[in-house]
């Protein structure tokens, strides 16, 4: 059917645009070029994505380590009762 088989085709035309944009370039309106302002990714956008993921760690280590009980459900500190099935 059609809704199972959209996400392949738009996928599929996504791969052809992305093929086509790095073959011929992008452009811009106003036809300058705009090679001087870009910015290199390996410096910057890694080292940015390195320290959100050292945060996000630290910040899930922090949970699991000093509140474990905090993310848990309430019904899992109710004492087992072999007389009440649920």
């Amino acid at each position: 059917s059609l809704h199972f088989l959209l996400p392949f085709i738009i996928a599929g035309l996504s791969m052809v645009h992305l093929l086509f944009l790095h073959q011929t370039g992008s452009n811009n309106p106003l036809g300058i070029n705009s090679n001087f302002d870009k910015i290199l990714f390996h410096p910057y956008f890694s080292s940015k994505d390195l320290f959100g993921f050292i945060v996000m760690i630290s910040m899930l280590m922090m949970i699991c380590f000093f509140f474990p009980w905090t993310l848990g459900d309430p019904e899992n500190f109710i004492p087992a009762n072999p007389l009440v099935t649920p």
